[in-house]
């Protein structure tokens, strides 16, 4: 079975995608790929790796998680979706590091599904952005200690993918940046899902509804209506000049302050990331999906 794990990060997500994936539950089910409810496996699959911690995994422990997962429906695909999957907001910079047993936990999961293959999908966002939305979402009144006394501009997301293709090669890695999800929005549920480019999916202009005014989805709309024979590169190129005009600046704008931040600090930052993006598109077997 292909096992795929849609595993963050913090602040890229907030349940889009497995609601996207549950609205064509029905459809995909007919195509041999599962979207079990959250509720059924979060939990579960956690409480079964942190007890892997200490302990090899039963002979029969794959099959009854399977088995509770699916409640006995088949499939030759199942997808499931956790942004808490390598740990807690809490614990996201532990050792001064993006995810620092997030390998670990992948390990792990490869355990538990020895003889299936696994994929793994990560939304990744710029450092910016991410560390004082993180830094909201945990108990710490002090980034440093939430950093674990970690400088930002020595965070890197590629030393988390260096170390999930070292440890698990046989694992499958999709990457994208969280801030090309609504170009690339589509492509991401299409490839989770494991379909052809051109299968019709649902909800596949939901995350730009967010963030797009009515008028502006109206028109844009109207102008998908009017060029049905559009190729994916060009439906980005026209949400991309759409969102130009039509973004809702309400939903675009990110809070970026944090105790002793400065300008300079983000344009670090951003410039550290769009190097560490580079980084990342070009490491040996990494699927990234770029605009």
């Amino acid at each position: 079975m292909q096992i795929v794990f849609h595993a963050g990060v913090h602040n890229t997500d907030e349940d889009r995608i497995i609601k996207c994936l549950l609205k064509n539950r029905p459809d995909f089910a007919a195509l041999g790929v599962n979207v079990p409810p959250p509720g059924r496996y979060r939990k579960l699959i956690h409480q079964t790796l942190l007890a892997m911690s200490d302990n090899a995994p039963s002979p029969d422990a794959r099959d009854i998680l399977i088995e509770t997962i699916l409640e006995e429906e088949t499939c030759e695909r199942v997808l499931l979706s956790n942004e808490n999957f390598f740990c807690v907001p809490n614990m996201a910079l532990r050792d001064g590091q993006f995810y620092d047993k997030g390998h670990e936990r992948i390990a792990l999961l490869s355990q538990l599904f020895p003889d299936d293959s696994i994929e793994i999908f990560l939304g990744i966002c710029n450092p910016a952005t991410y560390l004082p939305a993180q830094f909201r979402r945990t108990k710490y009144d002090d980034f440093a200690d939430m950093a674990f006394g970690a400088d930002p501009r020595d965070l890197r997301w590629s030393d988390l993918i260096y170390r999930i293709r070292e440890n698990t090669p046989n694992v499958s890695l999709t990457v994208w940046c969280n801030e090309d999800t609504p170009l690339i929005w589509a492509q991401i549920i299409r490839e989770l899902a494991g379909i052809d480019p051109n299968e019709k999916i649902k909800g596949g202009f939901d995350l730009i509804s967010e963030i797009m005014t009515p008028e502006g989805m109206k028109r844009f709309r109207a102008y998908l209506a009017d060029h049905v024979d559009m190729s994916e590169m060009q439906k980005r190129r026209v949400i991309s000049a759409f969102l130009d005009k039509f973004a809702r600046e309400d939903m675009i704008e990110e809070e970026l302050d944090l105790p002793g931040w400065t300008e300079k600090m983000v344009e670090d930052l951003s410039e550290i990331y769009d190097e560490d993006v580079f980084e990342i598109s070009r490491i040996p077997g990494v699927n990234f999906i770029a605009p």
